[in-house]
């Protein structure tokens, strides 16, 4: 008792230097960690955790601060004006979302956060501005690995006897991309030529230099590594399909995925989300008739994050490789029926 009692002076009476905004963002990424690990611990079902993570990254993307600065001006702006003709159950499942976070960072990290930032935590919300409502969140399960092989070994084969054979191969490497290393597919349409960078690592890596911005930041380039094959793939389309489209494979801002299209100079232009997107729906409703209607390049970024979970790959390592800016966010990609089967997915929520 008297170590206990030692311990609780020296957090109330701690003197420390301002922290920094590095100091802040770890620290921010270790309350929402400690949060969610809270909410596991009180017996919460997973999809209630996850989607209450889900709710507090929406929020936290508009302010564009730590939650634990909001007050309740700025959720009067946030659900009487942003919110203001979103649907009850989504106003409610962001507002109760929130409610709970302040709970726990007031009980847990009260005298920490003062500390760091001279703020007193207080939740932004009360009865005058609290929303009424309910919404349940739901998970996005991706298809299974064998469903998956399934579908790229039937497309695979159909490139054989097709009769556009470059369009459908790109389409065919761009989707196996998407499904190896995660990219997005406006990430996808918008690498060159020069954007794979053989040399640098084990496998090779991908400069990704247009990526979803974040409020209005803009792109955030990153390097993805080539695992999964996703360089085996790569070779096979450049030194074998990309000729049918241009001849010149050194010419500055070159499409890694050309469309049919050509420019004024008779050079390829670059292919578009939308031809992509059809081509994977139209090689789903062929060879994975079960996801015909459902089968989205996001829905194959959702497989990466599992597939690289299950075989042993941290969060924080899926979060830099998918590019995203919360580890929030990666902790709802990584869904599949095999961690719902053998109990793993507990762990990662």
């Amino acid at each position: 008792m008297r170590g206990l009692a030692l311990a609780v002076v020296r957090d109330l009476r701690d003197v420390r230097a301002p922290a920094t905004d590095g100091e802040l963002e770890e620290f921010e990424t270790d309350v929402l960690a400690g949060f969610v690990l809270a909410r596991a611990s009180a017996g919460l079902a997973d999809s209630t955790i996850r989607g209450d993570v889900g709710q507090l990254e929406q929020v936290r993307s508009w302010f564009g601060r730590p939650l634990w600065e909001m007050r309740p001006a700025d959720a009067d702006a946030y659900f009487g004006q942003v919110l203001r003709k979103a649907s009850s159950g989504t106003r409610l499942a962001r507002a109760q979302a929130l409610t709970t976070y302040f709970a726990f960072a007031e009980l847990r990290h009260k005298v920490e956060l003062h500390a760091m930032t001279g703020l007193v935590v207080a939740c932004p919300l009360d009865e005058m501005n609290r929303p009424r409502g309910r919404k349940d969140a739901r998970l996005r399960i991706p298809p299974s690995e064998a469903e998956v092989t399934q579908l790229f070994a039937g497309w695979s084969r159909e490139l054989a006897g097709c009769r556009k054979f470059a369009p459908t191969a790109r389409n065919y490497a761009a989707a196996r991309l998407m499904a190896e290393v995660g990219l997005r597919v406006n990430e996808v349409r918008s690498l060159d030529l020069a954007d794979v960078k053989w040399e640098l690592g084990r496998f090779g890596k991908l400069h990704v230099r247009y990526r979803k911005g974040s409020r209005g930041s803009g792109p955030r380039e990153r390097m993805v590594p080539l695992v999964n094959h996703a360089g085996r793939t790569l070779r096979w389309f450049i030194e074998d399909v990309w000729g049918h489209f241009d001849a010149d494979h050194t010419r500055p801002g070159a499409p890694l995925f050309p469309s049919e299209r050509k420019n004024a100079d008779g050079s390829c232009r670059r292919v578009g989300d939308d031809a992509l997107r059809s081509g994977l729906v139209a090689a789903a409703s062929v060879h994975l008739q079960g996801w015909a209607d459902t089968l989205t390049p996001h829905v194959l970024r959702h497989f990466c994050a599992s597939q690289l979970y299950l075989s042993g790959v941290d969060l924080i390592s899926i979060q830099e490789l998918l590019g995203h800016s919360w580890v929030a966010t990666t902790m709802r990609y990584v869904n599949s029926r095999q961690l719902h089967q053998t109990g793993e997915f507990s762990q990662v929520a």
